[in-house]
């Protein structure tokens, strides 16, 4: 397993950029716009390929995120996103979003942290039981 990255949810792009690169001296690695998920994703690190502070600009920003929902989850990429699923289930852990598309999963750890687990490289197969599993909770 890998630790990818952290997100947290901002109401200004541009002031937390000059926070995050100017302040503390991250720069951008990679952006993504999604004008039908009305949000903006920007990736910061000290250097390419180290972990990241994924910002998440939501267009329809709220005034306030509350305290509690700033912080988003933490990303890791495992080998096989079905089998580390198993594991956890394994463990009593709920599958809150399961890997229906064989790419994405998000669990919570003890204390509700949320977790987000990514199938590294390309996305597994679609595959039973977690093609027909329902989202539960919240993630």
């Amino acid at each position: 397993m890998k630790f990818l990255h952290s997100m947290i949810r901002v109401r200004s792009i541009e002031e937390n950029l000059k926070f995050f690169c100017e302040g503390l001296g991250l720069q951008e690695t990679q952006r993504k716009e999604s004008p039908e998920g009305r949000f903006t994703l920007i990736y910061l690190a000290t250097e390419p390929g180290e972990p990241e502070v994924e910002l998440t600009y939501n267009w329809d920003v709220p005034e306030s995120y509350g305290s509690a929902r700033n912080f988003g989850h933490l990303a890791f990429a495992v080998t096989d996103i079905y089998e580390a699923c198993a594991r956890l289930q394994r463990l009593g852990v709920s599958i809150l979003r399961p890997p229906r598309d064989g790419r994405m999963a998000f669990v919570r750890s003890p204390d509700q942290i949320s977790i987000e687990l990514l199938q590294e490289g390309p996305a597994l197969a679609p595959a039973e039981p977690w093609l027909s599993m329902p989202n539960t909770g919240t993630w």
